[in-house]
């Protein structure tokens, strides 16, 4: 799957692009809400996205380490479909990989701050690894369930904690897939629904 961004004179534009709702925590979260970027495939449709919630990114390490944030990634649902041209079968999407976009997201965003950043990409892509190996598997340890509300309705999903913060994953009733990932808030209160105007986060 692609995860090239989605550029433009806005940080709304690529999410307005999108073919399916976004979804970010529901109501009972008041706190700030902000756009992160968007994926896009090979032929230039979106593909996913995320909506960050709470503390923004902090380049200073002693604040990093204390902030609270949660981060949600929308996949599309895409089945086994064939290429615009016809000449080869386009990645499927799923649960795992809503898992594996989070975990990888909390990566990022979350990588040792005291490591030394010439062994950044190396760690890093060890790190990838290990997070794809278990997004691929979401029915074995360290996995676990817990029910959230999307829209008000109890969902399932898949859920596990790192040092570095958690992650879960699940599917919606609209076909999308959910990931989310955050550090510092707990998931277990955590409730989704979709984003009524994407367009108001420009600017935020």
């Amino acid at each position: 799957m692609e995860t090239t961004s989605h550029t433009g004179a806005r940080a709304v534009d690529g999410y307005l692009l999108a073919s399916f709702p976004w979804y970010g925590l529901d109501e009972a979260f008041t706190g700030p809400r902000w756009l992160m970027q968007v994926g896009a495939g090979a032929d230039g449709t979106v593909e996913h996205g995320s909506i960050g919630h709470g503390d923004g990114p902090s380049p200073r390490a002693e604040e990093s380490a204390k902030e609270r944030f949660a981060v949600v990634v929308t996949v599309a649902s895409n089945p086994n479909r064939r290429s615009g041209d016809g000449t080869g079968v386009l990645e499927a999407t799923s649960m795992s990989s809503a898992a594996w976009l989070a975990g990888v997201g909390l990566l990022t965003r979350t990588w040792p701050q005291q490591m030394d950043h010439s062994l950044r990409d190396d760690w890093l892509e060890q790190q990838t690894e290990t997070a794809w190996v278990l997004a691929d598997d979401l029915a074995s340890e360290p996995w676990t369930t817990l029910t959230l509300p999307v829209d008000g309705v109890p969902t399932p999903f898949h859920y596990r904690e790192s040092e570095f913060g958690w992650v879960l994953a699940g599917s919606t009733q609209s076909g999308a897939h959910l990931g989310a990932y955050g550090r510092g808030m707990s998931a277990y209160g955590l409730g989704f629904s979709v984003v009524k105007d994407i367009a108001a986060y420009d600017g935020q």
